[in-house]
């Protein structure tokens, strides 16, 4: 587990924010050489990057505040500390930790303890209040469908207004994004979050005291302390990755070259995506929010599968009813 990559000007870059921040470049790299090979303006697509860079990262805070389990934290963070509770020791409460990067380099901040010890709850609380800790992004905390409907909407907006052919963008996309988030959640791995449920098998994975994996299976009462390796877990974020790329696969070897009309490779990527989704989130284990026995990205899956289908027929049949005009 690496959750910081690297740092540069005293600046940490979390794994999972780098590597979903290759995946945009990348995209928008390809998007924009698609573009050119097909005669339209490549400059649509640097832009159309750019914007979905800012606008994915804003739908998946978004979705990830509202629908991850969160949200009364995030609120009591900015009313009523005292009513949050944080899976840290008292050792780790305590512990003087430096100001935030941004709150540093705006000279807000001291170094001070990460929280208070509650020695009657037994647990850390924060200090002070912070209205903006839903907003911070770079601390941890997006959603990939959070993301992907942002961006989608971002994109669909924009192409509009610059002309360009919405659903041969959306085929390229599928293509590009799939491969994207093959690399990112590997970034999921580096990270240690999206850990899947404890496993005993020689392919499953331990994360380090303190992980994610481990504080979760602290509070469902699996560890005794959070401070100790987590117990062996499927691999999930490795499982959604080699979907992820299997998926990208098909579409660009097989689907592309057959697709019966613009905008089926996108819609074929939308439906096998969250099919894959909604199964590998039965091993996954990490607070996701839920409804009906179901985890709010099963539930988003399931929406957006039925909704490629009905536009996999709307768009059919146009291309069917133009054939059959154009061999009248």
């Amino acid at each position: 587990m690496q959750g910081q990559l690297f740092s540069f000007l005293d600046i940490p870059f979390p794994s999972y924010f780098v590597l979903l921040l290759a995946g945009f470049v990348f995209a928008t790299v390809m998007g924009a050489v698609w573009a050119k090979r097909i005669g339209q303006d490549p400059d649509v697509m640097v832009d159309l990057g750019l914007a979905m860079l800012l606008s994915g990262v804003a739908g998946g805070r978004i979705l990830h505040v509202l629908a991850d389990g969160y949200f009364w934290d995030y609120v009591h963070l900015c009313t009523d500390p005292s009513q949050v509770s944080w899976p840290f020791t008292k050792a780790e409460c305590l512990r003087v930790l430096p100001p935030d990067w941004l709150e540093q380099s705006l000279g807000m901040s001291q170094a001070g303890p990460r929280g208070r010890w509650d020695e009657l709850a037994n647990t850390c609380r924060p200090i002070e209040r912070d209205c903006l800790a839903w907003a911070k992004f770079y601390a941890g905390g997006l959603t990939y469908y959070g993301g992907f409907l942002a961006s989608s909407a971002t994109a669909w907006w924009l192409l509009r207004i610059d002309r360009f052919p919405f659903w041969k963008a959306a085929d390229a996309a599928g293509m590009i994004v799939a491969v994207g988030l093959g690399f990112g959640r590997m970034g999921c791995l580096l990270a240690g979050c999206c850990f899947g449920k404890p496993w005993d098998s020689p392919w499953a994975l331990v994360f380090p005291p303190g992980s994610p994996a481990s504080e979760w299976q602290e509070k469902a009462g699996l560890l005794e302390h959070d401070y100790e390796p987590s117990l062996p877990v499927h691999p999930t974020q490795i499982y959604e990755s080699g979907a992820a790329l299997a998926i990208a696969a098909f579409l660009i070897l097989f689907l592309h070259e057959r697709k019966r009309y613009d905008g089926h490779v996108f819609l074929a990527f939308v439906a096998l995506y969250a099919g894959a989704r909604a199964v590998l989130e039965f091993w996954r284990s990490d607070d996701r929010g839920g409804l009906l026995g179901l985890s709010t990205s099963q539930l988003i899956g399931v929406f957006l599968i039925i909704a490629a289908l009905l536009v996999h027929r709307v768009l059919l049949g146009r291309k069917q009813h133009g054939l059959r005009a154009a061999a009248q």
